[in-house]
């Protein structure tokens, strides 16, 4: 069993990594509202390293009505292709509307985002379920790639050494498996 949870481990460590390279640079995913039980009422696009991100959701009248209550996770990848883990935002409906403020640090690539519902039975639902939906910085790097309305070919304005980032992305991943097999060994 610990074999197993090792592996699950260092597979949820990579699988950013991956994900994160599957993607179209600079285009935001956002929910088809007529799918979702909530409608996007405010969302900062795109996302500014060092500047507030505000993002608020409404909840759709059948929902609230329903005792529908919603949550909202974030996600912050950075150019280097580490994300940090996902993070639950406390936050209250008023008025049906429920709002978050984080400020992404430097040389972020985006901010990944989802809502759970979770509905007047105790069930629970993600949207979108087993992804993210995602709003893209100012500047970003996908696939040594650079984007956005703050880069430059070789980088952002802000970032003063854009040329180590790449060399960065191998020793994370290969840190992350041998660890997993130590601790596999060590359990075993």
């Amino acid at each position: 069993m610990r074999h197993l949870l090792s592996i699950v481990l260092a597979l949820t460590l990579l699988c950013p990594l991956v994900i994160g390279s599957s993607v179209t640079g600079g285009v935001d995913k956002n929910p088809n509202e007529s799918e979702v039980p909530f409608s996007i009422v405010e969302r900062t696009a795109p996302s500014v390293d060092g500047q507030q991100w505000d993002f608020e959701i409404r909840i759709d009248d059948d929902a609230y009505a329903n005792g529908t209550t919603l949550s909202i996770t974030t996600q912050i990848c950075t150019n280097d292709g580490v994300c940090d883990p996902p993070f639950t935002h406390e936050s209250i409906a008023e008025d049906q509307n429920y709002a978050i403020s984080i400020t992404p640090p430097a040389d972020h690539t985006y901010v990944n985002w989802r809502v759970s519902a979770e509905y007047e039975n105790g069930d629970k639902e993600n949207f979108p379920q087993g992804d993210w939906f995602k709003t893209w910085s100012s500047c970003w790097q996908n696939e040594k790639v650079w984007g956005g309305i703050d880069s430059t070919e070789d980088g952002c304005k802000s970032t003063e050494d854009a040329d180590a980032i790449p060399g960065f992305l191998l020793p994370t991943v290969l840190g992350v498996i041998a660890l997993a097999v130590v601790y596999a060994r060590r359990v075993n």
